[in-house]
């Protein structure tokens, strides 16, 4: 690898792998120390393509859900199943593993804006802006992003667009993948609200199990599905389909709304 070659965004690939040597070790313990990560059907990560990959996940934290991921990714491709046992495998990352995330979000500090460098495909929100809602259109140049990000390798998307559980899936995740044909991995986390504060920055408390499914590739028929079609398949794969709440006990349901509360800052 050449000192200064560059992806297709402009980042010098060698920046960035020494910013994720740097950032693994230093959250590393977030999910095995700290915290344990349970980790289920890593297998699947090394039997994808090289390129054209979407990860569709429910969101929990601005930040720690994607630091988990990166994790995860990189320990599967080094051959460790279902662990992240010794950090070693940070050392050669997979460098074009990107993530959708606001724009407004990683230009909020230093931190978030080097976090960017990392991997960010930063787009401007539809729906909200600055704490407020509003209604604004599409970018084509923020979906045109997303297809650069997918040509050249694995886009992690968040299809709520927002931390608060059971929210709407957002029809853009839907239109991409009808778009792009990606192959389209679910994933669902849990334990990550409450072991992190809202940003994922801060550990709130520990000893908390955190755990982390990986499900098969969904089979798509992309130019014969709706987009209400894969939006409602989207739903059921990451668990956030409004039948899901019908199997959480109330005082589960009471508690989760305290701990927002809570966090509310």
């Amino acid at each position: 690898m050449g000192l200064f070659k560059k992806n297709p965004f402009g980042h010098i690939l060698f920046v960035k792998k020494w910013l994720i040597r740097i950032f693994g070790l230093l959250t590393h313990r977030r999910f095995r120390g700290f915290n344990e990560l349970q980790i289920d059907g890593s297998e699947i990560i090394k039997n994808l393509p090289e390129t054209n990959v979407l990860f569709i996940s429910n969101h929990q934290t601005y930040f720690a859900d994607v630091v988990s991921m990166f994790h995860v990714f990189n320990a599967s491709l080094s051959g460790r199943v279902d662990s992240i046992k010794n950090i070693g495998y940070i050392w050669d990352p997979k460098l074009n593993i990107y993530y959708v995330a606001a724009k407004e979000t990683m230009k909020s500090g230093l931190l978030p804006k080097i976090l960017a460098y990392m991997g960010s495909i930063s787009i401007e929100r539809t729906w909200r802006a600055e704490g407020k809602d509003v209604n604004r259109q599409v970018k084509m140049s923020d979906i045109s992003s997303i297809g650069k990000a997918l040509d050249d390798g694995w886009v992690i998307t968040f299809p709520q667009g927002t931390t608060t559980p059971f929210k709407p899936i957002r029809k853009g995740t839907a239109h991409i993948i009808k778009r792009y044909k990606p192959v389209v991995v679910p994933i669902v986390i849990d334990g990550f609200r409450r072991s992190f504060d809202k940003k994922g920055l801060r550990i709130k408390k520990k000893n908390i199990l955190q755990s982390f499914e990986i499900k098969e590739p969904l089979v798509i028929d992309y130019d014969n599905e709706s987009t209400e079609d894969i939006v409602k398949r989207i739903e059921y794969a990451i668990e956030q389909h409004p039948s899901f709440l019908k199997v959480i006990p109330q005082k589960e349901l009471e508690a989760l709304e305290e701990l927002n509360k809570q966090r509310r800052w």
